[in-house]
């Protein structure tokens, strides 16, 4: 089973990417929407970030507002905040490959905002990076509620560089001229990195041992 990773920096596009790449059939775990039920009511971080953050719990559940409020601008609060979801996110896509693989998918994706950050990349056989220029991105940004200039260089301050990123991905994708185009490309990668012999080939696009060499070049000896 081919394990495909997407992620982009604020307003390039990922989320319209994995939403085009769900309609194309490939079962989606998003992080974010895992973050969203770990801080949920009954959720599996509710007990270790209300520890962290008490004022952040409201009614068995955190408060994702008053939690963006603690951690904003605060290098270390943030830090203990990833150290609790990031594991958690990381084993719950882990149970997903394996759902996904006991069901006899072809292929799946992870859709991750902070794969490199993260090494989330260490999951996935290729990774595709959704990127666009400076002026469509700040103009995608600011037209969010509530988002200010300000706001938007400290998110930026925190992501990988977009250089960076495209250099350590295996496909690139922009979302600057128009979905139409985006669509075609992410088809064309599909097509590409999925075996179509078999009713469920193995991944003998990416041995362990390239998987393995890639991963080292991406995150050298740091790897989770």
């Amino acid at each position: 089973m081919i394990v495909l990773g997407l992620t982009g920096s604020i307003g390039m596009g990922k989320s319209t990417a994995a939403h085009m790449l769900r309609r194309m059939g490939l079962p989606v775990h998003d992080s974010d929407a895992c973050v969203h039920r770990l801080l949920g009511p009954g959720g599996g971080a509710v007990r270790a970030v209300a520890a962290q953050f008490p004022a952040a719990l409201r009614d068995g559940a955190i408060d994702r507002k008053i939690l963006g409020q603690a951690v904003f601008g605060d290098g270390p609060a943030l830090a203990r905040l990833e150290a609790i979801l990031h594991p958690l996110v990381r084993g719950e896509a882990r149970d997903f490959i394996k759902r996904q693989r006991r069901h006899g998918r072809r292929a799946v994706l992870l859709d991750i905002p902070l794969l490199f950050e993260t090494h989330g990349g260490a999951l996935c056989d290729w990774v595709i990076v959704v990127t666009a220029p400076p002026f469509v991105q700040a103009a995608r940004v600011l037209s969010r509620p509530g988002m200010t200039p300000a706001r938007f260089q400290q998110i930026r301050a925190r992501q990988m560089s977009e250089a960076e990123k495209c250099r350590r991905a295996d496909f690139v994708v922009p979302s600057g001229l128009g979905k139409a185009y985006t669509y075609g490309q992410l088809a064309a990668i599909l097509r590409k990195v999925i075996d179509p012999s078999g009713p469920n080939p193995p991944n003998r696009l990416l041995t362990a041992q390239r998987r393995h060499a890639r991963n080292r070049s991406r995150y050298g000896n740091n790897r989770p």
